[in-house]
């Protein structure tokens, strides 16, 4: 996100085309890495729970070997999304911007991987304080390598893609070291092993229902993005929009917090044979849910008029922006259930109903609604983000 807004304040078509370029990077890379690796949740969290403890390493070391042979069509696709893009419909000026900036970000794949397995690693034994510092420490240091990337470097907009790595960088070496050195990941991490090469079949066949559960639902956002460059005025629609969903993840960052401690709950729990406690688990996670949403709902609204000097100078931006907040704020206010029952899935093993459930809110209801709101009756990008209201409602799940 300080990405983007550092390269909205170099112009209304920089910041065009890096939204663009991040949407595509976050559809074809981020979302499937991530989805795969939330695979981990579930078999290191069960295996600390069943105090097999050799096991999470060597599933940690599984992973890695497996995200890394996916990142290969990744880059592929990545060093070709000028293509892509005007190949999609995009306006050719944004998609050559959005080519460049995704090509300095293919560097951070390399960073990405290992650093999500490491995460993952130490959130399922319930270590979550290195987690947060060294996540809270490559925050702050992100916007002034940002910075000095984009304007004491030279590189523009290029730089701003290319601070995505080092920030990955910092925060890889602080997790790695602490792994290495701490006394807390003896009994869970002895040094790489050649078991990590065996049954990565097994690994990938859960792995992929965990990305689509992921992925369904992060791609039909970034569709709207795609959607919004095919709005009249598409610079204006496309910045507007993609800063509203950099928003809506700042956002996420709490319920997915929610989400990850109750994966890790419940894995545990059902991993140490306690079926119950994880139910009393969910039922807490829920009620946290609520009251954070309730919060986050209320914040956007008051900061409506001012939040969109964040991303640009540009008032036209600015005052689109201060009338999508509202509706942003309301659609994450049933979004933190949404990610806390997926949480619940996750961490039981369930990724498959997820991912069915997602199918189903998102295409079937939820992206067709948006795009005949936005074609049909001419609401443009209130339409494509007003959707989040439908599919807030249509994606939750019964808690038994």
């Amino acid at each position: 996100m300080v990405s983007v807004m550092v390269v909205g304040h170099l112009g209304e078509l920089p910041l065009a085309g890096a939204s663009l370029a991040t949407s595509l990077a976050n559809v074809t890379g981020y979302s499937l890495l991530t989805g795969m690796a939330t695979a981990m949740d579930t078999l290191c969290g069960q295996a600390y729970g069943a105090r097999l403890y050799h096991r999470l390493g060597v599933y940690k070391q599984r992973a890695m070997v497996v995200l890394s042979l996916a990142c290969v069509p990744i880059i592929l696709i990545w060093a070709n999304t000028a293509r892509i893009l005007v190949f999609l419909g995009q306006d050719p000026a944004i998609s050559a911007v959005a080519g460049e900036y995704a090509r300095w970000m293919i560097p951070s794949l390399v960073v990405y991987v290992p650093l999500q397995c490491h995460i993952r690693f130490l959130q399922s034994q319930s270590i979550v304080l290195p987690v947060t510092a060294s996540s809270g420490t490559t925050a702050l240091c992100h916007p002034l390598v940002c910075w000095l990337l984009v304007y004491k470097a030279g590189l523009g907009s290029k730089g701003a893609a290319l601070s995505n790595a080092v920030s990955y960088g910092i925060n890889l070496v602080i997790l790695a070291l602490y792994v290495r050195l701490s006394s807390t990941c003896k009994n869970t991490w002895s040094g790489f092993s050649r078991e990590a090469f065996r049954e990565l079949r097994q690994f990938t066949a859960l792995a992929m229902p965990s990305a689509m559960m992921i992925c369904l639902e992060w791609w039909s956002f970034e569709i709207l993005v795609l959607l919004s460059g095919l709005l009249p005025n598409p610079q204006l629609e496309t910045s507007v929009l993609s800063i509203c969903l950099n928003t809506g993840a700042l956002l996420y960052m709490v319920p997915l917090g929610l989400s990850s401690s109750i994966s890790t709950r419940v894995s545990n729990e059902l991993g140490a044979g306690h079926p119950e406690a994880a139910k009393l688990a969910t039922r807490v996670v829920m009620y946290m849910a609520l009251s954070v949403g309730l919060v986050l709902a209320l914040t956007m609204v008051l900061l409506r008029n001012v939040w969109g000097y964040l991303y640009s100078n540009e008032q036209e931006i600015v005052t689109y922006i201060s009338r999508m907040l509202p509706i942003l704020g309301i659609s994450y206010l049933i979004d933190g259930l949404h990610s806390s029952l997926s949480g619940v899935l996750t961490g039981s093993g369930k990724q498959n109903i997820g991912a069915a459930v997602n199918l189903g809110a998102f295409y079937l209801l939820g992206i067709p609604l948006a795009a005949m709101l936005a074609f049909v009756f001419h609401l443009n990008g209130m339409a494509l983000k007003a959707q989040d209201r439908v599919l807030g409602s249509a994606r939750l799940l019964p808690v038994s």
